[in-house]
């Protein structure tokens, strides 16, 4: 009996002939894998969702086993597990390792929406948190306890920029028996090797350098830790995490010329950051390669690199409405959150409400992310903004 259009569409006997190589990675999509036989299905039921076989779309697919393994490489990593952002990355960590009764030490500088998890989430699960000064070691140490179960450290600090003593702190921690997240975004596996820092988790906003275009949301945790691995796998299949096959295919991409674009990134705003410094109305300019910036001596020892990234004090004299006309003035930076992309940015921040004590800044906060354009143009557009808004 003849088939139906349908079915012979469905079931269509062609199979491309094997052995077909080109220079991207295929881009595989589907959410239902299809077994060879039933006997499989036993077998990859015993190890669902490991990395030695396919049993649904959402545990893994060639293009998406690729990029873990690339990013494994950049980082030094042994095991990794991708998610729909940075943030969820970070949430995946919190809520796969700690419990009623646990805490967590944050930086001073913490990234904004990892310090709102915790104080909102986190709380209402009965796990409490400790901010510490991470220029201070020993406050560190002081806020350490038999309920501290994981710290979380980062290099350099969100938005003021002040690079810690991380081996110190990493140190620290672990001999307190706490497991150590680093937020490597900033650091991207280029700046410096996370794991050689001795950190068991490196958590990484793939949103930023990895892609490079702006153009794709995802966030990747990696690990050489077998059990902690289990246990951020099965808080992972729980949760439903999961990404799409061409966001996979865009940071991959990107990824393969992540280190030409970072140095790139780095070489510009190490330029723009030298030149602010000596303008009118600045009163400092935050950069880890800058002997000026706090925790400079750490970044010289622990770091080669230093990405696109820096903020900027502008003098108090200077009304709010006169940054917001610099920074409406600007031509070829946009007014935008994240970075890591083509386009240069700049946002401006209430210093009020991201930072207080020992770590509180005078002054207006601008933070900078230095693109792809060329420097002199970015130069000219910066010189002739702030003639307009802050003249003398």
């Amino acid at each position: 009996m003849s088939q139906d259009i349908s079915t012979r569409l469905i079931h269509h006997a062609y199979v491309p002939p094997a052995g077909y190589q080109a220079v991207p990675p295929g881009v595989f999509k589907g959410s239902t894998v299809l077994f060879p036989n039933a006997a499989t299905v036993r077998e990859r039921a015993k190890a669902f969702g490991h990395r030695d076989g396919y049993s649904y779309g959402l545990y893994g697919t060639p293009t998406t086993y690729t990029l873990e393994q690339r990013l494994c490489t950049l980082e030094g990593g042994r095991h990794c597990l991708l998610c729909p952002s940075g943030q969820a990355a970070i949430a995946l960590v919190n809520l796969g390792l700690l419990s009623s009764g646990d805490e967590v030490l944050l930086p001073t500088n913490v990234y904004g929406p990892s310090l709102r998890h915790a104080r909102a989430t986190l709380s209402q699960m009965g796990i409490t948190h400790q901010c510490y000064d991470p220029l201070d070691v020993s406050d560190l140490q002081a806020r350490l306890s038999v309920r501290t179960k994981l710290v979380w450290v980062e290099a350099p600090g969100s938005i003021t920029m002040e690079f810690p003593d991380l081996r110190s702190l990493v140190a620290s921690a672990k001999s307190a028996g706490a497991v150590v997240a680093l937020d490597n975004t900033w650091g991207a596996g280029i700046a410096f090797a996370p794991f050689e820092m001795g950190v068991d988790i490196s958590v990484h906003a793939l949103t930023k350098y990895p892609s490079g275009g702006a153009d794709v949301l995802m966030g990747s945790i990696i690990t050489n830790d077998d059990k902690l691995h289990e246990k951020l796998r099965t808080a992972y299949l729980d949760l439903g995490m999961g990404v799409g096959a061409n966001d996979v295919e865009l940071v991959l991409r990107g990824l393969a010329s992540i280190k030409a674009r970072y140095d790139l990134h780095d070489a510009t705003a190490r330029e723009l950051a030298a030149w602010l410094a000596e303008q009118h109305g600045i009163r400092r300019v935050l950069h880890p390669a800058l002997e000026s910036c706090p925790g400079h001596e750490h970044w010289a020892s622990h770091c080669g690199a230093a990405a696109g990234l820096f903020s900027v004090l502008v003098d108090e004299s200077h009304s709010p409405a006169q940054l917001d006309a610099f920074c409406d003035g600007l031509r070829l930076f946009g007014i935008g959150l994240s970075w890591g992309g083509p386009m240069s940015l700049v946002m401006p921040y209430d210093m009020g409400s991201i930072r207080s004590g020992k770590q509180s800044y005078a002054g207006h906060l601008l933070r900078f992310s230095i693109g792809l354009e060329s420097a002199e143009d970015l130069r000219e557009d910066l010189a002739r903004a702030l003639s307009g808004a802050f003249a003398a």
